[in-house]
């Protein structure tokens, strides 16, 4: 069979040894039955989908918001994003779509303003919030190469949580984390063990390399953000990835099938737990797994950590989100600790005081 290779197609051969091709950006896939490669029938099939592929792709309006997005997504800048935040960019493209045409002349901080805030009563606040930061995003890149004079989402504030509004991810209990790990079943243990001690995102744990956990420790990269991440690994999650069922997945944790998990079985496989431990009463609601990262933050938060050391234990490139994770913290015990030590040097000054007089 001869082998070409054409601009957007993806061949290759499958486990079974068959040769597949398909169209990358739509992923229609290519019938090498009915087409053999390198046929003339397979060049022009190939030729119509790459024509239908064109014609369902929206023309963009010159000096519009939709060819501002259109032409940034073709930029390093977007294709140099982890996949993670290209989806959740997109899912905010999506949502401009029927505003698409807006002149950018148009657009301004008032206007702006206006799209944040019915994005957040339709879809959330937080989607709202996001939306505008991604906006903010794309004017920036678009500014600096001459399409807008000024960036209209820059200097807008975000809108606030309601005051007493549950947190999205709360920080779990003791007695919760100890109540889920006694009741997860033995192919869940090793992930959820490993979120609830290494801080380490759903994604990431699931997604880490059997390899990536060596001589006791755990070493990787956020698929988010790019920063590294290294966790000597605590004797009890130890004890429990040793104590996993076998498999032979390449990932550190697998399924009951001994499969890779994925994001959205694991996901199902974690409702289920959830649902039956809040009916018994043994946690309460609202807890998540992304919660996990802020639990982790918290105690180190309340083990005396600072900012830029919790930052690094969770793969931040800044403190803030450390920050805003930690939030939450119990200080009290460590005040109590700096208070004593306060007073104590309070004391001594005094004492000094009084011998000089």
């Amino acid at each position: 069979m001869t082998r070409i290779k054409l601009k957007g197609f993806q061949l290759f051969k499958d486990r079974h040894g068959r040769w597949r091709c398909y169209h990358r950006k739509s992923r229609t896939p290519i019938d090498l039955t009915r087409f053999p490669l390198g046929s003339a029938e397979f060049i022009a099939e190939c030729a119509r989908i790459v024509a239908l592929k064109e014609a369902q792709t929206p023309k963009e309006k010159p000096g519009s918001l939709g060819m501002l997005i259109c032409d940034y997504r073709a930029s390093a800048a977007f294709l140099d994003l982890a996949p993670r935040t290209q989806a959740d960019y997109q899912k905010h493209f999506d949502y401009l779509r029927p505003i698409a045409d807006t002149p950018l002349a148009r657009l301004d901080r008032p206007l702006v303003v206006r799209i944040r805030d019915r994005a957040a009563a339709t879809k959330g606040r937080r989607f709202g919030n996001y939306l505008k930061a991604t906006l903010s995003v794309v004017f920036g890149w678009g500014r600096e190469r001459g399409y807008l004079a000024d960036n209209p989402a820059s200097g807008i504030k975000a809108i606030r949580r309601p005051k007493g509004a549950p947190d999205a991810n709360r920080p779990w209990s003791d007695a919760e984390r100890h109540a889920v790990l006694d009741a997860a079943p033995a192919h869940m243990l090793p992930a959820i063990a490993m979120m609830m001690m290494t801080g380490l995102g759903p994604k990431d744990a699931l997604s880490l390399p059997r390899s990536h956990w060596r001589d006791g420790e755990i070493g990787t990269k956020r698929a988010k953000t790019g920063e590294p991440v290294f966790w000597p690994v605590p004797a009890p999650l130890d004890a429990i990835l040793r104590a996993a069922p076998r498999h032979d997945a390449v990932t550190l944790c697998a399924s009951s099938t001994g499969r890779p998990w994925t994001l959205d079985g694991f996901r199902a496989s974690w409702r289920t737990l959830r649902m039956r431990l809040e009916a018994d009463g043994a946690i309460g609601p609202g807890l998540t797994l992304y919660g996990l990262r802020h639990t982790v933050a918290v105690i180190l938060r309340e083990a005396g950590c600072d900012e830029r050391t919790i930052a690094d234990a969770l793969g931040q490139k800044t403190i803030e989100m450390a920050r805003r994770y930690a939030r939450g913290a119990d200080l009290r015990p460590k005040m109590r600790g700096v208070v004593a030590s306060f007073d104590a040097e309070l004391n001594k000054r005094r004492t000094k005081l009084v011998k000089l007089d």
